[in-house]
């Protein structure tokens, strides 16, 4: 009994891990290596596995590592020095070198030296370089973010082909099997004397070119696959398998174009990544500002020197002395130096701040482009699906007209291929609304 257990408990742990897995990261399936995502799911793995992704991360722990050391500046200097040594015996001249004799020193010399200094004032460069490397922090999270929704967009675009293929393949399909149906059809008015060999080997035609069509879409489904796995770090033979049930035409999707706008001016990576840099440029003119001012800082010092080498003879003893005081330092040359440093960075905010308008003037294009495209979608779908009900209409006449002998088998065709371009348009039209209502999400920075 208890060999039993001992051997269930850890099946049922493992059973758990595995389930939990799937939940995660989509539905996996052991026997043909399928995984079933959803977007969300899609996206999870990407935050996780993603290269570009990883990259990014790693620049914002870097940036966040260079805060802390800007904020090394408020903490005081502390310098120690200590050093020992073999000292030579001294020589003593007159000034025209003549007269000579030696002085003895100590052979064994020792200097040990502590100082500690404090800024207690710099004009604020320390306070500003601080600032900038926060901002520069601020940027990188922007930066990755930005990068993140990229990926995003780009992902939900192949997720999106893979799932207008896979409507293809069922359109490939049923038109595969309408028309094998309707090969028999012929096959049987042939035997009966009322149809040509001719009509039969123009629609076997009409199947092969189905059915190369067909592969096409299998071969680009497998190109899509392979680039979404290697995107979500994913093993290459794994088949990836879109498991949302995109609702194209869901009038509850269709926000305002001031929504968007709206959402855009307080999402927007772009812009606040723009503005960013208004403000480093910014702490930078304050920066060089403070180069015009002096420093001042509290400084103090203990220093223990031997042998004495002061006195004549050398006294071989320690001589050990400190002091506390304040001191001001000041580059003068930063009077007629400065100001041209200034003059560059108040034309570097000006550029900035002119970049974030031309950045605030290209979302606000791309907002409005985006949305007329994207209520444009919706026409388009109408516009289809009557095209299909009018194709089909037509098929349906046209083929009772031939099975009667009162059409061509020219027109049987015609009719055939209209069908079919109209079944895939109205599946483009459907997945153009899913994807320019995501690219309005990516452009507003909501992905």
């Amino acid at each position: 009994m208890r060999l039993k257990l001992f051997l269930i408990v850890p099946c049922m742990l493992a059973l758990c891990f595995v389930r939990g897995i799937a939940q995660n990261m989509g539905q996996w399936n052991p026997h043909n290596r399928e995984y079933l995502l959803s977007i969300e799911e899609m996206y999870s793995l990407a935050d996780s596995n993603n290269l570009s992704i990883k990259a990014q991360r790693t620049a914002v722990e870097e940036s966040i590592e260079a805060v802390k050391v800007a904020k090394n500046g408020y903490l005081p200097s502390i310098n120690a020095q200590i050093s020992v040594g073999y000292n030579g015996d001294g020589i003593i001249t007159d000034r025209d070198f003549s007269n000579s004799f030696v002085a003895e020193i100590p052979a064994f010399g020792n200097n040990f030296a502590l100082e500690v200094s404090q800024v207690l004032f710099a004009g604020g460069a320390i306070k500003n370089g601080v600032k900038i490397s926060e901002l520069q922090s601020q940027l990188a999270i922007l930066q990755e973010e930005g990068n993140r929704q990229d990926v995003r967009f780009l992902l939900v675009g192949n997720y999106l082909e893979m799932c207008k293929l896979e409507n293809y393949l069922k359109v490939f399909d049923s038109n595969i099997e309408q028309t094998e149906k309707v090969l028999d059809n012929m096959r049987s008015q042939f035997e009966e004397g009322t149809a040509i060999s001719n009509d039969i080997t123009r629609y076997e035609l009409q199947l092969q070119n189905i059915r190369y069509q067909r592969i096409q879409v299998e071969n680009t489904m497998l190109i899509l696959n392979n680039q979404l796995a290697r995107t979500l770090g994913l093993p290459i033979d794994v088949t990836i398998v879109p498991k949302d049930n995109l609702a194209a035409g869901d009038t509850s999707l269709r926000y305002s174009y001031g929504y968007w706008l709206d959402l855009t001016s307080h999402s927007s990576f772009a812009l606040k990544s723009a503005d960013a840099r208004v403000k480093i440029n910014e702490h930078i003119e304050k920066v060089t500002k403070a180069e015009k001012l002096p420093q001042i800082a509290v400084t103090a010092a203990d220093y223990l020197n031997g042998p004495v080498t002061i006195e004549i003879p050398a006294l071989d003893k320690n001589f050990n002395y400190w002091y506390v005081g304040i001191g001001m330092s000041y580059d003068f040359g930063n009077l007629y130096k400065s100001n041209k440093k200034i003059r560059a960075n108040q034309l570097a905010i000006r550029h900035a701040t002119e970049q974030k308008a031309v950045v605030q003037e290209q979302i606000e294009n791309a907002v409005e482009a985006a949305y007329i495209r994207y209520n444009e979608a919706y026409s388009l779908l109408e516009t289809k699906r009557k095209s299909l009900s009018l194709a089909i209409s037509n098929y349906d006449v046209v083929s009772y007209r031939y099975d009667n002998g009162l059409s061509l088998i020219t027109d049987m065709l015609d009719a055939s291929s209209q069908k079919l371009d109209a079944q895939l348009q109205v599946i483009n039209a459907q997945i153009n609304i899913e994807y320019n209502y995501y690219k309005l999400k990516h452009i507003s920075g909501t992905l």
